[in-house]
Parts: C-alpha cells; sequence; structure tokens
C-alpha cells in the first residue's frame, strides 16, 4: 500500500480510515489489511405476512448458515432506510382515471416523507498468515510453484461465499450479489450523506479516496460533512431473543438511518476455549475470598453462595453443550444505528426515537460520545477492528436480532410492461410506501382478491381498473356483478354491457352485447365446435342426446354453412331442423327468446371503447 509517511506522519483525512483498496474481481474488494469483501442485496421475510413456524425456520437455517464461517470470517448486515422514490409520472387516456390519480398523487404527497429500507450482506474473509501457509507447504512435495497464491486465495472466498449464499437463497425471497458499480454505490453509502449511484473507474484502485467525498470531523458530536452523526450502540441484551426480527419496529421509524449489525466469527475450538473461560471466571465469583478460607479454616461448606454468578456459569456451560453439539457458533457481535441530520437537536431526537424503539425490547443501548468516531468506524462494512464489543453471543441469537425481517414496498417498476407500478399506497405503519403490481418477478399477473362481504373487494377492483388505464394501449375488461364496476366503466368512457338486463331500462338494452357463434362454420373444425355446443344447450334444456339428434345437427349445420355469413344465425338453424322437440329446445335462444337478443345476432358487436365491462346478475 502507499507509504503515507513519505507525505505526512498521521492520518489526516476520511480516506485514511477506510478499510477498502481496491476491486480486484467481479463485486469482490480488496482491503488494505489483505482481507477480501464481498456484497449481497438481500429482502428477508415480511413479518407482516409471515407465520411464526416460517420464522423459526428461517432463523434456524439462517443459524445453520452463519455456524459454517470460523476465525478469520466476518460479516456485517446492514439495513439502510433512505427517501422513497417519488410519485410516478404517467399520462392517462381519459379525465376520470387522471383525475383520480391527481387526487392519489396529492394525498400521497400531503402524507409527508415515506421510506424504505435495503438490505446489504457482506462477507468479510482475512487468510491466514504467510507463515501458516509456509508450514503446510511442507506438508506436500512435487509442486510446481512455492509460497502463496493469492488467486488461489481468491477463488476459495469466492467459492466458499457462493455456498453461503445459496443455503441463503433458500430461506428469503430475494438475494443477488452487487456487481462492481452497485459494490462502490453501496460502499459511498455507507461513509456519506449523499445518495447517487458510483461509477467504476477505468483502473478501479485507491477506492478509500475515490469514495470519501465528504470531511469527517471527530469530537464528542461528530459531523459528516454539514450533517451532524449520532451513533448508538447495543450494549446489553435480553435473557431471550424470541421471537426472531425482535428489532422488526426500527424498520417502521419515518426517518433515515444505518441499522449495522457486525459479527466476528470464532472457530468452534477458540470460542470453546474462551467459554470455558469465562464459565471459570463466574464459577470462580460463586464464593469470596473470605468463604474460601473459611472453608479451608473450619473444614466446612459455606451456605451462602453469589447465584447469580452461579446461574451465569450455568449458562456458559449450556452455551459450551451447544458448540459441542455443533448446534450453533459463538462470534463477537457489534450493532449499532447511525443517524444524521444538518440541525444537532433534531440528529438528537431522531437517535431518541431509536434508542426508545430498541430499549422497548429489553435492549441496553449506549448514546456514544467520547466513543462515537469509534462507533462509526465499526459500522462500515470492512472495518473489523473498531467498536469490537465482548463477550461473545451464539450464532442463533444473531439471527433473532440482525436486520433480517424486511417491510416489503413492492418492485420499483412493473418490469412486464416496462412502466411504473400499478399503483401507490402506504403499508399499516404508514411510513413505507406499497407499490402494488400485478407482474413481481416476471409473473403472468393472475391475482385473486379474497375478503369479507363489505370489506372493499369491489372498490379495489375498480382502482386497480382506473389505474392500469395509465399504461399505453391498455384495454380493461370485467365481468361484474351487482353493477359494482358500472361507475368506473362510465367515468372512462367505456362499454358496460347489462347481459342479465336487470339492471338497466329496455332503451340501454338496444345497444347490448351481441353474439354469432355460427358465424365460421364452413370451417369443419368450428363447425365441430358449434355441434357440440349446440349438444350442450340441448343437455342443458332436457333433451336427449342420441345419435339421431346428432345427425340432425351435423346436417342442418351443413347446409347452414352454404348460406351467407348475416343468415348463419340460430334462428335459421332452427328453420333448417326437422325435429319439433329441438326446435322447441332452441326457441330460448332465438330472436323473442330470453337469450335470443345475445346469441342470435346477424353480426357481433362487442362495443368499441377500450374498457369493457359485462355485467352477469340476472
Amino acid at each position: 500500500m502507499l507509504n503515507l509517511s513519505e507525505y505526512r506522519k498521521k492520518n489526516a483525512a476520511l480516506a485514511d480510515f477506510l478499510p477498502w483498496a481496491a476491486l480486484i474481481a467481479p463485486g469482490v474488494v480488496l482491503n488494505k489489511d489483505g482481507s477480501f469483501q464481498r456484497t449481497a442485496r438481500f429482502r428477508g421475510p415480511d413479518l407482516d405476512s409471515a407465520t411464526a413456524s416460517e420464522l423459526v425456520g428461517t432463523t434456524a437455517r439462517l443459524n445453520g448458515a452463519l455456524r459454517r464461517l470460523g476465525s478469520g470470517w466476518a460479516i456485517f448486515v446492514e439495513a439502510q432506510r433512505n427517501p422513497a422514490t417519488e410519485y410516478p409520472e404517467s399520462m392517462f387516456v381519459d379525465s376520470a382515471s387522471a383525475l383520480l390519480d391527481v387526487e392519489r398523487r396529492e394525498q400521497f404527497e400531503e402524507s409527508g416523507l415515506l421510506y424504505e429500507n435495503s438490505y446489504y450482506l457482506t462477507f468479510v474473509w482475512l487468510p491466514p498468515a504467510e507463515e501458516a501457509s509456509r508450514m503446510e507447504s511442507w506438508l506436500y512435495e512435487g509442486r510446481e510453484r512455492s509460497g502463496v497464491n493469492p488467486w488461489k486465495l481468491l477463488k476459495g472466498f469466492i467459492d466458499r461465499t457462493d455456498r453461503v449464499l445459496h443455503l441463503v437463497e433458500g430461506f428469503v425471497p430475494e438475494v443477488a450479489w452487487l456487481n462492481d458499480a452497485d459494490t462502490l454505490t453501496y460502499l459511498h453509502s455507507t461513509i456519506s450523506t449523499k445518495r447517487h449511484e458510483v461509477r467504476v473507474p477505468e483502473t478501479p484502485m485507491y477506492l478509500d479516496a475515490l469514495l470519501a467525498d465528504q470531511p469527517l470531523a471527530g469530537g464528542l458530536e461528530p459531523r459528516l460533512g454539514n450533517f451532524h452523526l449520532r451513533t448508538l450502540t447495543v450494549i446489553g441484551f435480553p435473557t431471550v431473543t424470541f421471537p426472531p426480527g425482535i428489532l422488526d419496529d426500527l424498520n417502521r421509524i419515518a426517518f433515515p438511518y444505518r441499522w449495522s449489525t457486525r459479527a466476528i466469527m470464532l472457530d468452534k475450538l477458540e470460542a470453546t476455549r474462551l467459554v470455558t473461560k469465562i464459565r471459570r471466571q463466574w464459577f470462580a465469583k460463586r464464593k469470596s475470598v473470605a468463604a474460601i478460607l473459611r472453608e479451608v479454616l473450619t473444614n466446612e461448606q459455606s451456605v451462602l453462595l453469589d447465584s447469580d454468578a452461579a446461574n451465569k456459569a450455568l449458562d456458559a456451560d449450556a452455551a459450551l453443550q451447544d458448540l459441542g453439539s455443533d448446534q450453533v457458533g459463538e462470534a463477537y457481535v457489534t450493532a449499532t444505528v447511525t443517524v444524521w441530520d444538518a440541525d444537532p437537536r433534531i440528529a438528537d431526537e431522531k437517535l431518541r426515537l431509536a434508542e426508545k424503539v430498541i430499549q422497548s425490547h429489553d435492549f441496553t443501548a449506549i448514546v456514544e460520545t467520547v466513543n462515537a468516531i469509534e462507533a462509526w468506524m465499526g459500522s462500515i462494512p470492512g472495518h473489523v477492528y473498531a467498536n469490537v464489543r465482548q463477550p461473545p453471543i451464539s450464532t442463533l441469537n444473531l439471527a433473532h436480532m440482525m436486520p433480517l425481517s424486511a417491510v416489503w414496498a413492492g418492485p420499483e417498476k412493473d418490469e412486464h410492461l416496462d412502466a411504473p407500478p400499478l399503483f401507490y399506497a402506504k403499508t399499516e405503519g404508514g411510513a413505507t410506501p406499497f407499490r402494488f403490481s400485478l407482474h413481481v418477478g416476471g409473473d403472468v399477473g393472475h391475482t385473486m382478491v379474497v375478503g369479507p362481504t363489505g370489506a372493499g373487494k369491489s372498490v379495489l377492483l375498480a382502482l386497480m381498473a382506473l389505474q392500469f388505464r395509465r399504461y399505453e394501449r391498455s384495454q380493461v375488461f370485467a365481468f361484474d356483478f351487482g353493477g359494482s364496476i358500472r361507475a368506473a366503466t362510465l367515468a372512462m368512457r367505456g362499454d358496460w354491457q347489462d347481459l342479465g338486463g336487470s339492471l338497466s331500462d329496455d332503451t340501454a338494452l338496444m345497444n347490448t352485447v351481441s353474439l354469432q357463434p355460427l358465424a365460421g362454420i364452413h370451417d369443419t373444425p368450428e363447425r365441430a365446435w358449434a355441434a357440440d355446443w349446440l349438444v350442450d344447450i340441448l343437455t342443458r334444456e332436457g333433451v336427449e342426446i342420441t345419435p339421431d339428434v346428432k345427425e340432425h345437427l351435423w346436417t342442418a349445420l351443413t347446409s347452414l354453412s352454404s348460406a351467407p355469413v348475416v343468415e348463419r344465425t340460430i334462428s335459421g338453424l332452427a328453420a333448417l331442423l326437422q325435429s319439433n322437440s329441438l326446435k322447441q329446445a332452441l326457441r330460448p335462444y332465438c330472436i323473442g327468446g330470453p337469450y335470443g337478443r345475445h346469441l342470435d345476432a346477424e353480426m357481433e358487436w362487442l362495443g368499441e371503447a377500450s374498457v369493457q365491462a359485462f355485467e352477469t346478475e340476472g
């Protein structure tokens, strides 16, 4: 690395304290201490829609993935809460849909700034010292090259992180590695209050100087650029961290923050040695020195013991048993929340609200003052030396408290239509937007709305129809019952067809939908379909279907197929039938019958508007 002593004796800029050096592989950062770093973006389950068994299974599988990592590994799980995207601009083809969208836009903007979360999982691995690698090479003979192979180490890091991420893919809805540009953009967001994309330079070296674009001022109340930084660190944990996602309430706070959880992993041997030492210390505290001397002098066992120390010794013993059975691993965990604002009083108030949420779940948090810079540095992905908290906790407890759960805000774009989402709404908490889209993850858009009577299902469907008009060349076809979408259809200048006739007068029925199902019977396959369709009608009317009936139908259809298209009607077919019983069965479907106005037309008419609603009541 660059020898700073040739230019200055002391670290003078933020870049001097950052761990990143260069991009050496797609999405892989080489740090100044020789460690490798890689980041993935993910979205965890939404606690509002996930069942308890699903959450328990998720944390158990996450614990299984984390305990595979040993000494030399560290993970950073970060939740960033940033302002949500603005309400999209769209062109509507009718005034009613446009007016509705304007009304929704005003309500959206009047509700204040909304926020959404982004989640990142960073793996950091420090390869073993070269001395250990040289000692390992003594065990092998005939190697073409000696010494440490850095490319082999890099390949091993990529393979190991890929395997861990494959385990994570099984229990989170979305997870993917960041590319070079996304990696630099994410790292920049952790050390700056500015939010913008960062392009990859031609020579991706000296990332510390490239990404640091704001000066850092230390002290009891540090500043980053023109913004005052406030950081709190979780220093005390509850006796029980169940249920999973115990700090999920932080996802509903209405201001930006960085919630970072760093875990420095420990090997089983190292963790066992450490927990054994802790158990021995607590076991020794059960009795004071005076009590031990009294036992020696009197040869009598002391009755009074320090129950708290005894319980903690038993707790450490239980942790050793879990370690021995490979159920969990151990890690040094540091959890911090960082907020910022141009006004120091507002920054203090934001931190107070975050502290209130954390302490409401029986965690103990300290507002950093003297240790503020150290705590903020420890939240930067890749920085594993600052603000290390002891004692270690298990990977299962880590899985319960890390920012894994997510309030789903929906996709920012409808990928199928290459356009904005169908409509914008707000989540139950009110601080996070919800972008409603029918095509999630490239799906076909099939949707079912379920709810009790009067809950608003019809209103939702009408809203979806009105908002669908934001898409170019959009068409809406609705089959309704009870006229619930009639007002929306007419407002969009659409055609509302009352098929049952129970909701319209005779004048409105003059321009209703009309079909000519026998228009294409000159084509043999179409004629075969028409024969089957007529058989179904006759069966419904109680006619016994025999080979003679089918022969009568086929003969009449064949004769009718040579007539002009306008004469290929059910009335024309009835005139050609030789059976009076068949004519009588088809009479309800001819002109003058209850269904004749829809099925016995000389030409088809389905309306001319791009919005068609068919009322089926009656």
